[in-house]
Parts: C-alpha cells; sequence; structure tokens
C-alpha cells in the first residue's frame, strides 16, 4: 500500500493534519488504536483567550483565535455538524482576592476581561458571594462530535487502520518509510504522551500531567456560557451535559480515573450548584505537556523523513489546528519553513546526540 504520509494517531492534532493533508492533495494513512483515556477524548474542548489564576493573556491569542474559528467551522461544515461554539466564561469569583484580581485586569484594559450587567444573574444556578465577571470571546470546541464524524470518514475512505503501532516494526530507509504493507514518504508522530517514548523523540523535554474530569447531566442549567469557580464547568453538544474539571497531577501511579477526584469532584459540585445534577461518567487521562510551554513540530534532524505533531498540553483546542496547517503546508511545499519558536529542530543538539 503507497501513500505519502502516515500519520500515528487521530486525536486533534492528527484530525486536523489529516484533513490538512487530504486537502492538499496528498495520501494519507491514519494509524489509531482508539482509547478512552486519549487527551482529546477528555479534552473538555475549551479555548480561553486567558490563563491561570493572574488571568494572563494567552499566547499568539490574537492569531490562534480567528484560526481556530475558521478550521472548526469550515471543518464541521464539511462533515456536516456543529463543531464550534461561542461559550464566555462567566468567572464566580470564589473569594475577595481573586474578584479584587480580575477587577484589576479589568482597569489593565485587557481587552478580553468584562464586567456583566448584573454580577448576581447567576444566583438561581450557583452558590456565589463575591460576584462574578466575564471572559470572552470563548469558544468550545465539539470533540465529541469532531473525532468521531472524522474517524468515521478516514474508515469510510479506508484511509485508518484501528490497530496499536509497533515502532519495532517500523523501517526508515533514504527514499520511503516501510510499515506493516505500507510504503510512505513520510511518517508523522500525533500521539500525545506516547511520544515521551518515541525512540526518535523522546530525549524532547516533554512533562507529562495527568487530568480527570466528571461528565455531569444538569437540565436546568443553561448551556450559553462555560463557568468557572475554581474549576471549570463546560457545556457539551448533547443538550444538558457539561464537562466538570479538571484536576492537574504530576505525580501519578497510572492514566486511570482515581475514586479521590469522583468524591472531591461530586462535593465541589454540591458546594456550588443549586440545583439537581447526576454524574455519569469519570474521565482521565495524560497531557502531552511541555517544559517550556511551546509545541513540537516538525522533522527529526536525522531523519528529514520522520516528523513530529505534539506537545500541545492544556491548549491543544487552539494549537492544534494552527500547527497542524503550517504542517501540512510545510509538507505539500506552500512554505519553507516551520515557526523557529515551536520547530524541533530547536532541540538540534540532543535529538543528533541521542
Amino acid at each position: 500500500m503507497q501513500t505519502d504520509v502516515l500519520i500515528i494517531g487521530q486525536g486533534i492534532c492528527g484530525s486536523f493534519l489529516s484533513w490538512y493533508l487530504l486537502a492538499q492533495g496528498k495520501e494519507v494513512i491514519v494509524i489509531d488504536e482508539e482509547r478512552a483515556s486519549s487527551p482529546s477524548r477528555v479534552a473538555a474542548g475549551l479555548i480561553n483567550p486567558v490563563t491561570g489564576r493572574r488571568m494572563v493573556t494567552a499566547w499568539m491569542v490574537e492569531e490562534l483565535f480567528p484560526f481556530a474559528n475558521k478550521a472548526y467551522t469550515d471543518f464541521g461544515a464539511q462533515l456536516g455538524i456543529q463543531a464550534f461554539s461561542r461559550k464566555d466564561v462567566v468567572d464566580l469569583f470564589p473569594n475577595p482576592f481573586m474578584r479584587e484580581s480580575f477587577l484589576h485586569k479589568l482597569t489593565e484594559g485587557n481587552e478580553y476581561i468584562h464586567r456583566v450587567d448584573d454580577e448576581m444573574h447567576f444566583a438561581n444556578w450557583f452558590n456565589y458571594e463575591f460576584g462574578a465577571g466575564l471572559i470572552g470571546p470563548a469558544y468550545t470546541a465539539y470533540l465529541d462530535r469532531l473525532l468521531p464524524a472524522w474517524r468515521a470518514e478516514l474508515k469510510q475512505q479506508n484511509r485508518l487502520q484501528e490497530t496499536s503501532f509497533d515502532i519495532n516494526a517500523l523501517q526508515i530507509e533514504p527514499d520511503e518509510i516501510k510499515y506493516d504493507g505500507i510504503h510512505a514518504r513520510q511518517i508523522i508522530f500525533c500521539d500525545g504522551p506516547a511520544g515521551m517514548h518515541n525512540p526518535f523523540f523522546q530525549a524532547l523535554p516533554f512533562s507529562r500531567n495527568k487530568g480527570e474530569a466528571l461528565i455531569v447531566e444538569i437540565p436546568e442549567l443553561p448551556q450559553d456560557h462555560t463557568y468557572k469557580k475554581s474549576l471549570l464547568l463546560v457545556p457539551l453538544s448533547e443538550p444538558g451535559l457539561f464537562w466538570f474539571g479538571s484536576s492537574n497531577h504530576w505525580e501519578f501511579e497510572d492514566d486511570k480515573p482515581t475514586p479521590a477526584f469522583l468524591e472531591q469532584g461530586k462535593n465541589l459540585l454540591q458546594q456550588l450548584l443549586k440545583i439537581p445534577f447526576k454524574v455519569v461518567d469519570h474521565r482521565a487521562g495524560l497531557r502531552p505537556a511541555t517544559l517550556e510551554r511551546r509545541p513540537f513540530v516538525g522533522f527529526h534532524p536525522l531523519h528529514p523523513s520522520v516528523g513530529l505533531l505534539n506537545g500541545m498540553g492544556t491548549k491543544g483546542c487552539s494549537l492544534a489546528p494552527y500547527f497542524a496547517h503550517q504542517l501540512a503546508q510545510y509538507i505539500s511545499g506552500n512554505t519553507s519553513a516551520i515557526d523557529p519558536v515551536v520547530d524541533v529542530k530547536r532541540f538540534r543538539r540532543i535529538l543528533e546526540r541521542q
């Protein structure tokens, strides 16, 4: 079987990369063993213009937000689904210090921080004492629709192999890649946390962390916003369902859901909500983050046919479309360079030494 590009992984990175490459006229085969704990299937899909408790404006937000808007809209339109929706974040201040910090950012003129007309407007649904603010524009990517829909399309076109990838069976030759009867010009790893163990790229400064979230049914809560009070409550595509989380653990035994988070999440929801809720699922997964909080994009300096699109961390929904497009343009010869801030060749010395 002959193809231009063999892609390992069909999370958000592999999905956008395969979509863009096919649009450029490239032949693509994707290998992916579907796992419930993959980071793209555990993620909330939130695209937030500010980050952290200090409400710092997200990196490259001016470029990433309009790009993501068009990318998800176009991808969804091709698949006949809504893949993207504006869901500004209602910040329910948990204490007076967070309120003061928010108001300080407001006076600094941060364009993504806004007042709300009535700070107690949300008191019908939530317990909170110190008022509320608004962060926006913010968006939700409906990964629970997009990834399965694109998977079905790849299967229909015979471009998907649903199996685990065995890197020991990979053969790198001067003019082609060989794997299990597949002959390709290039291979791109979009394999999330597994990238830490990839012999070509394991020397890169990955930094995995574990997140957990609950899927909660709250039929009385409006789904026109994302809500935040310490943790996030993000509306999903199915009416009445919300994603609640997420935790960050740097030390963990495995990628499985833990009873401790389930108990903690239920307690927090009971304190937060004035209306009935029901936990319908509990998810956990490892995030492919990086020590410097910048993605890994591009090709190995010693193996120019072996590439990587990884390290998106908690910002995958905004970063993946943009850098998948950039990598697809590079592969197709429409651009001569990858942004040096994300190009894996910035780690040339350690990759060559490895």
